[in-house]
């Protein structure tokens, strides 16, 4: 029988978001955002069994004993051969539970503290069956110890736990996978995580489900040598998934910390990853060393997320959501890349480094915290190919707030069109020419919203376009003023509308806001103080004072541009 998840994806996989028949209650045919639950897949009654009825397994180092039916022993090799439930105790030295069940039905393995080790193959093998379920019993901790080196891989075996059928995981006690030869726990077909304490130690991928990876909620410790997370099916375009309801999750994996083949979803849940040695190492061009990655779409929404890579923080080869949560992101390489689409609905982002902060061919901010600090562009919107043409790419802020310092790249750059409708953007554009605080190959739309921007020098000096619908002043000073020197603009009454502290010398300034109004004369301020509140440069409240009057200005058009003494 076929026991997979059947997943419906939309063709150019823009924003995808997921959900399964994952509540008890619910009938087995229910969808809800596009997963639909097949027939012998995950079902209520998994976890349903009276443990006295079980057959009782005891583990006695060298040997084992069996009462009940369905299980067999020769030498260190407990066999189970039909459905049923099985309550299993002890230690077995050099040992193996096999399971091999042709008749469909349910198996379980309730374990009351186990520990099974194997020196030559996977001490757990599910070699067939329709489903199995793992039950960790309260206050018990369950250990399955590989060796080195397998002297019999002709089913794939390559995990300290590995079935080639459904695996499911239950409890609320603490399973134990200590892969050496290569994974931790592999499930060549799906596996689910319903819940429970896992803590997984591997030379290779930590836990894998190759058809999908399913987790509901549990406490998740990785430490491995190649993937954290992982679902790898490259064959069919509906597996290969990754779905995260809730949970704590702590990886540390040499390649990428959670990856899917094709799409990523998370619900809720805390996750800390750190992959390829974090984002203070360099790899090879042959690793991928993501924290979080997916062929397909990725969606995000979660109580907090922290992120250290030695590739992309965040990385999807074709769309990314951020629906909410706590994102601290440390990247060696982008801090958050998609091939198509990043769309930012809500959350609180902090990319604290990066070489591109926010990569992709549609940057949209609809809502949201999001700071960047980048070596290179802040928000670069590309098709994937640098050019000096419109490659047709778009960055569009229609809300929240947006801070970008960007060291040696364009702090907003586009290129192809920029859109701004509402919100805040701070721009701390970069130390030299001829990079610059705004690049755009297309127009540049204003029409809401508050801009303030700084810049190295007037070479290649870019602002809004004058189809815009808000008023922009372009100033170009004649001498640079040194790093933190306040940027000061009143209007005629002496009201502060903007108080900025660029965080390097600047000799360009843009700014746009509803306040700016034409026929009005506004003063531009360098230096002095403020006692105002400030984030990300940015001053609100409080009182300037102690500038030096730089110029006055009168506005008029859409573009106010001056060169100040």
């Amino acid at each position: 029988m076929n026991k997979r998840f059947i997943f419906f994806v939309a063709l150019f996989l823009l924003p995808v978001f997921f959900s399964c028949n994952l509540n008890e209650d619910e009938d087995e045919d229910d969808t809800d955002e596009g997963i639909n639950l097949a027939e012998g897949a995950e079902d209520a009654s998994d976890y349903q069994f009276t443990e006295s009825e079980a057959t009782v397994i005891t583990l006695n180092g060298s040997s084992a004993a069996v009462s009940g039916d369905g299980a067999s022993v020769s030498g260190t090799t407990v066999t189970i051969s039909s459905p049923g439930n099985y309550a299993i105790t002890g230690t077995l030295t050099n040992g193996q539970i096999v399971i091999k069940a042709q008749e469909e039905g349910t198996i379980r393995l309730i374990l009351n503290g186990v520990t099974v080790s194997n020196t030559n193959t996977s001490p757990l093998f599910v070699d067939s069956a329709e489903k199995v379920v793992l039950v960790l019993n309260e206050g018990t901790t369950n250990t399955f110890t590989d060796g080195t080196s397998y002297s019999n891989t002709d089913e794939g075996q390559n995990a300290a736990i590995y079935s080639q059928a459904y695996l499911s995981v239950y409890g609320t006690g603490k399973l134990i996978a200590d892969g050496n030869y290569a994974d931790g726990i592999g499930a060549k077909d799906g596996m689910v995580i319903k819940s429970g304490t896992i803590e997984v130690t591997a030379v290779d991928d930590g836990i894998r489900g190759k058809d999908y990876l399913l987790i509901h909620d549990a406490n998740v410790t990785v430490n491995c040598g190649g993937d954290g997370l992982k679902s790898d099916n490259e064959t069919d375009t509906s597996l290969g998934y990754v779905y995260i309801e809730a949970g704590s999750f702590n990886i540390t994996a040499g390649a990428d910390g959670i990856s899917a083949q094709t799409a990523l979803v998370t619900k809720e849940g805390q996750y800390t990853v750190t992959s390829g040695g974090g984002s203070s190492r360099t790899v090879s061009a042959t690793l991928s060393a993501k924290a979080i990655k997916a062929g397909g779409a990725i969606s995000l929404t979660g109580t907090s997320f922290n992120l250290s890579a030695a590739e992309d923080g965040i990385h999807s080869d074709t769309g990314i959501t951020i629906n909410g949560g706590t994102y601290s992101i440390s990247a060696a390489d982008d801090g958050i890349h998609a091939t198509t689409d990043i769309t930012f609905e809500s959350g609180d982002i902090s990319i604290t480094k990066s070489e591109e902060g926010v990569e992709g061919k549609l940057i949209t901010v609809n809502s949201g915290n999001i700071s960047v600090v980048s070596s290179d562009d802040g928000f670069n919107g590309t098709a994937g190919v640098k050019s000096e043409q419109n490659d047709g790419s778009y960055i569009s802020i229609n809300g929240g707030t947006v801070i970008i310092n960007s060291t040696t790249g364009d702090a907003l750059d586009s290129n192809g069109s920029i859109a701004m409708k509402s919100g805040t953007v701070i721009l701390h554009g970069p130390k030299s020419s001829p990079e610059v605080a705004v690049d755009c190959n297309g127009t540049f739309n204003l029409s809401g919203g508050f801009l303030v921007a700084s810049g190295p020098s007037s070479q290649m000096f870019e602002g809004p376009s004058s189809s815009s619908s808000q008023k922009s002043v372009m100033l170009v000073f004649r001498s640079s003023n040194a790093a933190s020197t306040i940027f000061n603009l009143q209007d005629s009454n002496g009201k502060s509308l903007v108080t900025f502290k660029p965080a390097r010398a600047y000799s360009t300034m843009i700014f746009s806001s509803s306040e700016l109004v034409s026929g009005q004369t506004f003063s531009v301020y360098t230096g002095g103080s403020t006692t105002g509140n400030g984030a990300g440069g940015l001053y609100t409240g409080g009182t300037y004072s102690g500038g030096n009057l730089r110029q006055t200005i009168s506005v008029s058009g859409t573009i106010t541009s001056a060169t100040i003494n």
